[in-house]
């Protein structure tokens, strides 16, 4: 059975810092893209990162510059560096593993152009961003 951990959600001020961080097991498959997705109140789930299994690594241009996804070599784990956070970045933070569709696929879905019902989901963590 795959289960996927997110934590490292909280409450947090307008420009200040968090780390997310999710732990997966039970996913067999070497070869993977796992991603960030996040859904703020009355808006659509939407991707804003991912990793191939190949290293490469894509961020949403709502986040880029501020958002940076990155993985632990040697197991399936993902980590999203959240700086400068703003009001909008409040929302619940998923992530999510599929099977590996190719490198190019992931990149896009990183970047929010692929809309992907992924092959797992983590629980979610909450994000609160405030003035």
């Amino acid at each position: 059975q795959v289960q996927l951990v997110e934590s490292g959600g909280g409450s947090v001020q307008v420009g200040e810092s968090l780390r997310l961080s999710c732990e997966v097991s039970g996913f067999t498959y070497s070869r993977y893209c796992m991603a960030w997705f996040r859904q703020a109140p009355g808006k659509e789930r939407e991707a804003i990162a991912s990793i191939h299994s190949d290293g490469v690594t894509s961020v949403a241009e709502s986040v880029k510059g501020r958002f940076t996804a990155s993985r632990d070599l040697g197991k399936k784990s993902l980590h999203l560096e959240m700086n400068n956070l703003e009001r909008e970045d409040t929302a619940v933070y998923y992530c999510a593993i599929d099977t590996d569709r190719g490198s190019p696929y992931c990149h896009e879905l990183g970047r929010g152009h692929i809309r992907n019902d992924m092959y797992a989901w983590g629980q979610g963590t909450l994000v609160t961003v405030s003035s």
